[in-house]
């Protein structure tokens, strides 16, 4: 039997009952939410189930949505079942005060240098984490540069043209 959208739904749903929400299927690719506290539960269970076999982490990443009161930033884990070439999408919501995340770097090996990525730009903790250092920007770097914080441009320079930027 192949491996299918629904039946990778319900093995989870059987599992972890309503603690999984958000499902949809943007171009076709399963995605769902679930607590930031399961998320190494829920990776445990689709890397372990002989069914499901979802043993390669294709990318693992973040994302800041500022207006997101208690949720602001949310951590994206790309599977992929290489047997039924078969990919999801599974996220956990955090608070940007705590931003703390459960490390994957025990079951994925890949996780390693992705969550130190994620911790660089976007500020997220992930507990357990082997060696949670940055590794792109200078550590003397007290910011994150890809969260929403700041404006796009300078707002006090007085050598730009309104008109040649189309806002005239």
């Amino acid at each position: 039997m192949s491996l299918t959208n629904e039946l990778i739904q319900q093995r989870l749903t059987e599992k972890f009952g309503g603690q999984l929400t958000g499902w949809s299927l943007p171009y076709g690719m399963l995605t769902f939410t679930g607590p930031k506290e399961l998320n190494l539960k829920v990776l445990q269970f689709l890397y372990d189930d002989a069914e499901l076999k979802f043993q390669f982490l294709t990318d693992l990443q973040a994302v800041h949505y500022p207006d997101s009161i208690g949720a602001e930033l949310a951590v994206v884990y790309h599977l992929h079942n290489l047997t039924d070439n078969i990919r999801i999408r599974f996220k956990v919501f955090t608070d940007i005060k705590t931003p703390d995340v459960y490390s994957a770097t025990a079951l994925y090996a890949s996780a390693n240098f992705m969550e130190r990525e994620t911790y660089d730009f976007f500020g997220v903790n992930f507990m357990g984490h082997p060696n949670l250092i940055r590794i792109l920007n200078v550590e003397e770097m007290d910011y994150f540069p890809m969260r929403k914080e700041f404006p796009l441009e300078d707002q006090s320079r007085v050598d730009k043209d309104d008109e040649m930027f189309g806002r005239g």
